[in-house]
């Protein structure tokens, strides 16, 4: 008999069934922030809420972005501006991950590194932009490197977590079948380490598009800051919002890249039809 026929006072809980929602629900509901924020400023600059002066209108920043567009300032400044993130990324990203493994790896690096690494990642990259200014010049090494600076440590604070979390006895374990030092670290360390691998690269590349903007402010001839610059001497808040939006529109796509890898890379993290 059942629990229920043997205590007439109890009630037999019902498992919660949830409907599984599907992407096409996700993508809708994940766009009607934007949506909200668009109809806001559209109705604010449409009742003169928002005067030009103060921030264009929907249609303005549409008209201004062909413009933009056909007279191939926007595709130059883009392509600029995107290497300039893209290799300095690159640069933070293997740095970030090197010292990250030497130091949750390897007692050693740990006593050796640690604490001077810890030291400069709390050093704000923006105060160094004088610095490289004297030591780089204006040139595009000092952008590179600067993006490079900002995006080290936070894949080395990910990276040297991850690695000190894996399994001890599973290291041992491997090293007792006679595993490598480096195989160790290629077939188990790092992939046990791959959840912290992503919210660093996650963190970093966020991070890129804020240190873009920084480095850009340095004397830049070419880019999405120069446009920025150029806008605000002509007081053209339409292309300061263009630049505005395709800063914030790096970060999605930043952020979106990072969520396809974890699909990807860890597909058990998300279940078909999970919802809350």
């Amino acid at each position: 008999m059942s629990d229920a026929g043997l205590h007439p006072g109890l009630v037999r809980p019902r498992p919660q069934r949830r409907k599984a929602r599907g992407r096409t629900w996700s993508a809708t509901v994940r766009a009607l922030g934007p949506l909200a924020l668009l109809a806001l400023w559209w109705a604010a600059s449409a009742t003169g809420l928002l005067t030009p002066d103060v921030l264009a209108s929907p249609a303005e920043v549409l008209r201004a972005v062909g413009e933009l567009w056909g007279n191939g300032q926007l595709p130059d400044a883009l392509t600029t501006s995107l290497t300039r993130s893209g290799l300095g990324l690159l640069i933070g990203l293997a740095a970030g991950l090197v010292l990250g493994i030497t130091t949750g790896f390897t007692r050693l690096g740990d006593e050796l590194l640690d604490s001077s690494i810890q030291t400069l990642r709390t050093i704000p990259f923006l105060s160094l932009v004088p610095l490289f200014m004297v030591w780089f010049g204006i040139n595009e090494t000092a952008k590179i490197l600067l993006i490079a600076v900002a995006t080290t440590f936070p894949m080395y604070v990910s990276t040297s977590s991850g690695v000190r979390d894996t399994d001890p006895r599973l290291i041992e374990a491997m090293r007792s079948f006679g595993m490598g030092r480096f195989a160790l670290v290629r077939e188990v360390v790092l992939p046990g380490a791959l959840p912290s691998l992503l919210a660093g690269l996650r963190l970093s590349m966020t991070l890129s598009v804020i240190a873009l903007i920084a480095a850009e402010e340095i004397n830049a001839t070419a880019g999405i800051g120069y446009l920025m610059s150029q806008a605000q001497s002509y007081a053209r808040t339409d292309i300061l919002a263009v630049c505005i939006l395709v800063y914030g529109l790096l970060g999605l796509t930043a952020d979106i890249v990072v969520r396809l890898l974890e699909r990807v890379l860890m597909p058990w993290r998300t279940p078909q039809g999970a919802t809350r």
